[in-house]
């Protein structure tokens, strides 16, 4: 979790809501994102989502099974629905979301009979930090920061 938060820290550089997401496996680092959607313009650009396309590429392979997601925030329903196709062996994350969150909170995608796959699910692994870093994120830019 700790290449997350700093993948979730650079996302914060940027000007990106700082998440980070890092896929694993053991202790073989595959592949680490950042939220990049206002950098690249695209809504899908999710730290997930962008560590899932790496990772894919990486092993040639559009399945991750025996791999696991670490992410700083709990993931939304589009990349929850990514983790599931993609097969992700086990899901850590840190802060939970009450607004956009699918996997503890709103859809709880995983939970859904439509769902192909679930991966093991551990949530709040380095909570208090990843709450931190957007809680100083979003105060910064409501006390006047570029956004």
């Amino acid at each position: 979790m700790a290449l997350a938060l700093e993948e979730a820290k650079a996302a914060a550089n940027r000007g990106e809501v700082p998440v980070g997401a890092v896929i694993a496996s053991g202790s073989t680092l595959i592949a680490k994102a950042g939220n990049r959607t206002r950098e690249l313009s695209d809504p899908t650009a999710h730290a997930e989502m962008l560590a899932i396309r790496e990772a894919c590429r990486k092993l040639t392979s559009e399945r991750l099974t025996g791999h696991d997601l670490y992410v700083t925030l709990e993931p939304c329903t589009m990349c929850a629905g990514a983790i599931s196709f993609a097969r992700l062996r086990r899901l850590y994350f840190g802060a939970a979301d009450e607004k956009g969150g699918a996997v503890i909170n709103g859809v709880r995608f995983f939970a859904s009979p439509t769902c192909h796959h679930t991966p093991d699910i551990y949530p709040g692994l380095g909570e208090s930090d990843a709450a931190l870093i957007l809680k100083d994120f979003f105060r910064e830019k409501r006390n006047g920061g570029e956004w």
